[in-house]
């Protein structure tokens, strides 16, 4: 999977979950796979100091984070016998509830996409430059801290 194109990984707004049901369907005629595993972060409606979450406002140096998203799918690629990945970010506002982060790899065995996939969305979480404003439905807002 060399000398692939940058992909732009950002969806503006919630990943719907028709892009989520597409991304699985076209799949169905890649015989040679026989596992996926899949992530889907979605926004949480935490209480913080006594205000709920009511939605995430994510913004990114969206060039440098598809370039490392890029490098992080090379270098999959390279670690796991891995078939195929798609990831999907959002950019924008994502209310509570809804999907923000798609990851969805595909090999020829579960056992390698059992292990690729926690290492690859640790490594969109650690490296990508993409921040998140938690507001609240006050319309306060705090900058998103990963735990």
């Amino acid at each position: 999977m060399k000398d692939q194109k940058i992909k732009n990984i950002f969806f503006e707004g919630a990943i719907p979950p028709e892009k989520i049901a597409t991304s699985i369907a076209n799949h169905q005629s890649k015989t040679h796979i026989g596992a996926h595993a899949i992530f889907m972060g979605q926004v949480r409606a935490d209480q913080i100091e006594g205000k709920q979450v009511h939605a995430i406002e994510y913004t990114a140096q969206e060039t440098m984070a598809n370039q490392v998203c890029h490098d992080i799918r090379e270098e999959s690629f390279k670690n796991y016998d891995l078939s195929c990945m798609h990831i999907h970010h959002s950019i924008g506002i994502v209310p509570k509830g809804e999907i923000c982060l798609f990851v969805f790899v595909s090999g020829a065995h579960r056992e390698v996409v059992y292990k690729a996939l926690p290492h690859i969305v640790d490594e969109i979480k650690a490296k990508l430059p993409i921040f998140g404003k938690e507001i609240f439905e006050d319309h306060s807002y705090q900058w998103k801290v990963n735990r």
